[in-house]
Order: structure tokens, then C-alpha cells, then sequence
């Protein structure tokens, strides 16, 4: 494992979807400690390993032994429907979590990966409504969170369209700050920043700035901001082709300016970068890890000069 650097603590890609057996898992984690990341992202959410709320005990050994075997650290993204601006089924989604939070001690991971919350787009007070209800349950699941050494990282989503409430990032940031949590904090999605700051006129690298100061974790790859103007694609790579919507490409694939977002932005000491890069594209991996560890070089050389 590389030596990381003071801001930016490990570096490394996510696992990618899988398929309930834990092979996708398994096949990337090799490749992943072979190329020299610091840290694998567990997208667990696809590894059928919780039900109705509950670890599934007989299912949890092969994850911990393939775990182990790697010098990685680790963090765990959780569901990617989690929502808790879902009133019907907060219950259920809070019960999730938890199971997420019992995995993530299993494995050693620092991190879980939280989606912010997606509501129907009503009344600016029924908004108000849905920001309390998902910051209430924030603040409960970031003190079960505490138990475990654990913190959950907010992650700033794009909205599909004008019927859909989301918070845009600097909101996103805001509840972090408001809850003040130490076990909570904020995930910038760089991409998804670019794609909602665009769809909604606002200038994306304020937006981004914003979100710095709580930052804990970030979720970097390219696009080109583009919102969903249609949905259609027969293959993804048409998508890629058009440029619209959330691509997931390597670095310098889109036209995200890395480098200069790196230079700018201040960072607390101990955040995680994981590459959230399509799986197709395992053949760009190792560019894409010499590059991020630039960026972490960036963000130490800003921290310097801050101090």
C-alpha cells in the first residue's frame, strides 16, 4: 500500500455492482491491491447480504475472509435507493443503515457511503418538512455510528428533473454543519455537482466549495455536467458519446478541471478519495491512480500553504 498523503488519507476505486456471490468483489479487490490503491469502496448494496434490515450472519464469513486477505483499508457505500426524506419507509431505511453500519465494522471500514435525501417537489414549507425529517435521522444513525467508529459521508445527488426535491450541494453541506455530528460528514461527488449546478444555473465550483470545509470523503470521476435532457440510450457508450448525464469515465475523460479544483479547495486532514469509474473502463484504472495521487499531492500543497 502506498503512502498516502496528510489531507487526502487513501486512495483507491470502488468494486463495482455485483451479482449476490461476492465474485465481482473478490476479482476487483485483487486488482485493485495489485495496481497499489490504499482503499477499496464495498459497494455492498449489490452483494445481497442484508434482509429486511438484518445482516445475514451465514453470508458474512467469505466477505470478512476476502477482506483480509488485501492490505487495503476500506470504506462501504450503502444502498443506492437510501432516503431520508422517505416518510412511508424511513423505518425501513434506517434499519438498513444500521445493517450497513454492523457491516462496516465487520470489514474495518472508516466510511459509509449515505445518499442525500429525493423527495416529490412541493411547497418550499413541505420542503422544510422532508430537510427536518432527514437531518432528525441523520443525527440517530451518525450516533449508532459513533458506536461502531464509523462515519457517514452524505453524498450530494443530481435530481432528474424539476418534479424532484434535492438539496443542492451547498445544502447538502449545510446539514452536515447543522447536525455537527463528528461521525457525520459531507461526500462531494464532484460530477454530481457539475450535473445539478448545471441543471439548476448555479455555478458548480462555489457549489463545491462549499462542501470542503465538512468534507470527509470524495467521489471523483468524469463527465461533462450534462442533465438528463434524455434518458434513452441503446448502449452506455452512447450516452459517453453525447456527453449527457453521470457517466462515471476516467479522469480526463470528461472536462472536469482536476487539477485546478485540487489547487483551490482546502480539504480536512484524514479525507478519502475513491475513483467511482465504470467497470468497462478497468483498462484505464492504472492512469487514473497516478493521477489521483497527483491530486492528492495538490491537495497537501494547499493545505501547506493554508497553514
Amino acid at each position: 500500500m502506498s503512502q498516502a498523503s496528510n489531507i487526502i488519507a487513501g486512495v483507491g476505486f470502488c468494486t463495482g455492482n455485483g451479482t449476490g456471490d461476492l465474485s465481482v468483489l473478490e476479482r476487483a479487490l485483487a486488482r485493485h491491491a495489485d495496481l497499489g490503491a490504499d482503499i477499496a469502496e464495498l459497494s455492498l448494496y449489490s452483494e445481497d447480504l442484508v434482509s429486511g434490515g438484518r445482516v445475514l450472519p451465514e453470508r458474512i464469513g467469505r466477505l470478512v475472509e476476502i477482506t483480509k486477505r488485501y492490505k487495503l483499508g476500506y470504506t462501504v457505500h450503502g444502498l443506492v435507493c437510501s432516503n431520508f426524506m422517505d416518510m412511508v419507509n424511513l423505518p425501513y431505511q434506517k434499519a438498513a443503515m444500521r445493517a450497513m453500519l454492523e457491516l462496516c465494522d465487520r470489514v474495518g471500514a472508516s466510511v459509509l457511503v449515505h445518499h442525500s435525501g429525493m423527495a416529490p417537489m412541493k411547497t418550499r414549507g413541505e420542503m422544510g418538512l422532508v430537510d427536518t425529517m432527514e437531518r432528525e435521522a441523520l443525527a440517530e444513525m451518525a450516533e449508532v455510528a459513533r458506536g461502531y467508529g464509523v462515519r457517514i459521508a452524505l453524498e450530494n445527488i443530481f435530481a432528474m428533473g424539476d418534479d424532484e426535491y434535492r438539496q443542492t450541494p451547498s445544502e447538502v453541506a449545510a446539514t452536515v454543519a447543522a447536525i455537527g455530528h463528528p461521525n457525520l460528514c459531507a461526500l462531494i461527488d464532484f460530477s454530481h455537482a457539475y450535473i445539478e449546478s448545471k441543471r439548476r444555473g448555479l455555478d458548480w465550483r462555489a457549489e463545491i466549495r462549499a462542501m470542503a470545509p465538512v468534507a470527509g470523503h470524495l467521489h471523483v470521476h468524469d463527465s461533462f455536467g450534462r442533465p438528463y435532457t434524455m434518458t434513452r440510450f441503446f448502449h452506455p457508450g452512447e450516452a459517453m458519446a453525447l456527453g449527457i448525464g453521470d457517466l462515471h469515465m476516467p479522469l480526463g475523460w470528461g472536462d472536469i478541471p482536476w487539477e485546478e479544483i485540487f489547487a483551490e479547495l482546502t480539504f480536512p486532514a484524514g479525507t478519502t478519495m475513491i475513483m467511482e469509474i465504470t467497470e468497462r473502463f478497468e483498462p484505464e484504472l492504472p492512469a487514473c491512480l497516478a493521477r489521483a495521487r497527483g491530486l492528492a499531492a495538490l491537495a497537501d500543497e494547499k493545505a501547506a500553504v493554508a497553514a
